[in-house]
């Protein structure tokens, strides 16, 4: 078991946001969250990437509000839960986060070698790179280019390459695509069935379930911060009640 959520629960000030949430991700699966818009999907990657716990020293400082963490994240058997986000990325645990948020004043090559920044080995740097490339060859085109200026598929390419960087053990990928035409959104869907062939297990939250049910290994379907049914894409089909009130089929 390559990552593992024991009854996790998340609270905004009073409103709870994750309610007792366990689940797990096995080494090499393509494990995909899926529910509707407010069910806690990203707040539950920010949790397992230690973000949640980052808000929480911000919001008590500038605003006063708190939030509340308990249960228990493991990554390869240890506890992360208690560590700082930047030594969860050192240990291959990399969050590809919303609406893709490149340094939009930096250019792509820039903003790939800022997602290896932890690497000390220029020759392993230079591997990675190559290996992004391949996977996202528009990127070596737009090498110089200013990242704010690339298209929206453009900037999805750009922060999914820039999260492989660090040969990620898990890539949480947060909604990729967002924004995007069709089109690329199937270019970025296709790209992320090649990340797992590279053996990068994948966790990755989508709305777009009929593509995702065709690429994932099991999916956990969320509501109201709780996990309602877990299961293969056809098994979940198969369910009139969660195919019509939780995923809009």
């Amino acid at each position: 078991m390559l990552l593992e959520v024991s009854n996790l629960t998340i609270n905004y000030d009073k409103a709870m946001i994750i309610n007792d949430l366990s689940m797990h991700v096995d080494s090499g699966e393509l494990v995909s969250l899926v529910g509707p818009n407010g069910a806690g999907k990203s707040t539950l990657l920010r949790a397992i990437t230690g973000l949640v716990a980052w808000e929480r020293e911000i919001t008590r400082r500038s605003v006063g509000e708190d939030i509340t963490i308990e249960g228990t994240v493991k990554f390869e058997g240890e506890r992360i839960d208690q560590i700082p986000a930047h030594k969860i990325v050192a240990r291959g645990l990399i969050h590809c986060p919303e609406r893709r948020r490149p340094f939009r004043e930096m250019s792509t090559y820039d903003n790939l070698l800022a997602g290896g920044y932890l690497l000390k080995n220029k020759k392993e740097m230079e591997e990675n790179l190559e290996k992004v490339y391949q996977l996202f060859p528009i990127l070596k085109e737009r090498s110089k280019q200013i990242s704010g200026t690339l298209s929206g598929g453009e900037q999805q390419m750009l922060a999914i390459g820039r999260a492989l960087m660090f040969k990620p053990k898990l890539l949480c990928i947060d909604e990729p695509s967002t924004g995007l035409a069709p089109m690329i959104r199937q270019e970025v869907f296709d790209s992320i069935v090649d990340i797992r062939k590279l053996g990068i297990t994948v966790l990755l939250v989508e709305q777009e379930v009929s593509t995702v049910f065709k690429m994932s290994t099991r999916n956990y379907v969320l509501s109201s911060g709780k996990i309602i049914a877990e299961g293969t894409g056809k098994e979940l089909l198969q369910d009139e009640i969660i195919r019509k009130t939780y995923l809009g089929l």
